[in-house]
Order: C-alpha cells, then structure tokens, then sequence
C-alpha cells in the first residue's frame, strides 16, 4: 500500500489538526489503491445518472407495495428528502468551507484526480443524499423484500467512488452517511405520520 505521512507546522498540534492530518494521510492512502484499469469503472460509479435505473426499479417497487395512491405520496417524500439533502449539505459545505482534495494544495500533486469539482468538501452530497435515501428505502419495504439490505451496496459504492476519484475526504464521507442516515430515518417517520393522518395507511 502506498504510504504517506503529512507533517503540521506546529509544536504542539491540536486535536483538530491531528484530525486533519489523519484524515489526510487515509485519504491519499485510500486514494492510491487506485490503478488506470479501474477507472473507468469508478466514473461510471461517480456518476448520478448512472443509477437512474435503480431509481425507477426503486419508485416500482414501492408503487407494488403501497399501491398508486401511497407510492406516490412515497415518491413525492423521497423528492423532497432529496431536495432538503442537497440544500442542507450546500449550507454545510459553504458554512464549513473546506477545500476538496484536488483542491488542497498540499494533496493535489500526490493524488489520483479523476474528477475537478469547485464546490467544498464537508461534507460529501453523495454520501449524505445516497445514504438518506437508501434509509428511508430500507425503512419502507425492509417487511415486503428481506433482501433490501442489499441496497446498501449502492450508497458505499457511491461515497466510496468520491474518495477514489480524489474529490472527497474520508471525513467527508463518513459524516455524510452519518448524516444520511438521520435524514432517511426522520423522512421515513413524517412519510408514515402523514399516511396515517390522512388515512392512506
């Protein structure tokens, strides 16, 4: 495995920055497991559209499970997930304000780059939106299809290809499924108050 060690400019370095530094040195470790053969693969990982498929397979089988009515209403939670993810990781992102690693430049001459994104870091979007959304996807059909779990394949894939592609600390991602899961968690909770309030469950 490559190895490397990042040294900080201090005497006595804070927790923080111990942090960092070890957030760092995974990240270009994690990152160097990478070859050209399998980078091809991990584009298409990286990439949003390509798990469009999955999503209408997903949006299936909760219409087969809840029937029209309760799918939809379903799907409209799962928009609306998104749309909260994206716009909360955004806040993050700019409130934080912490430089990608193709970014940083202490790493971007030492690392795999295979994507150039401008925004921040922390946290990860693709960590967080995959996450929140294959939670509150479990929660809904973990009693109609006991493979589900299986699920969880695409949101690790999905995070992981961030660090691969060089564009997202561990940290990043770590606190972005974290996050996810949270936000799934609570979607899946208003989804089932707001059938049985209405009486659509």
């Amino acid at each position: 495995m490559f190895s490397f060690s990042l040294q900080i400019a201090k005497t006595t370095p804070s927790f923080w920055d111990k942090l960092i530094q070890s957030d760092r040195e995974l990240l270009v470790n994690l990152n160097a497991l990478g070859t050209e053969k399998w980078d091809a693969f991990w584009l298409i990982i990286t990439d949003k559209n390509s798990w469009l498929p999955l999503f209408l397979i997903l949006f299936y089988l909760l219409i087969k499970s809840y029937g029209w009515k309760k799918g939809a209403i379903l799907i409209v939670f799962a928009a609306l997930l998104v749309t909260f993810s994206d716009q909360l990781v955004n806040l993050i992102k700019n409130s934080v304000g912490r430089l990608r690693p193709n970014n940083d430049p202490i790493l971007k001459d030492i690392i795999r780059i295979l994507k150039t994104p401008g925004s921040y870091s922390f946290v990860s979007g693709h960590s967080t939106t995959s996450f929140a959304v294959t939670t509150f996807i479990i929660f809904l059909l973990r009693n109609n299809y006991k493979y589900i779990y299986l699920l969880l394949i695409w949101p690790i894939s999905f995070a992981y290809s961030r660090i691969y592609c060089g564009v997202h600390f561990p940290i990043d991602i770590t606190l972005g499924l974290f996050l996810g899961v949270i936000i799934g968690f609570v979607f899946y909770r208003l989804s089932q108050l707001f059938l049985i309030k209405f009486d659509y469950k």
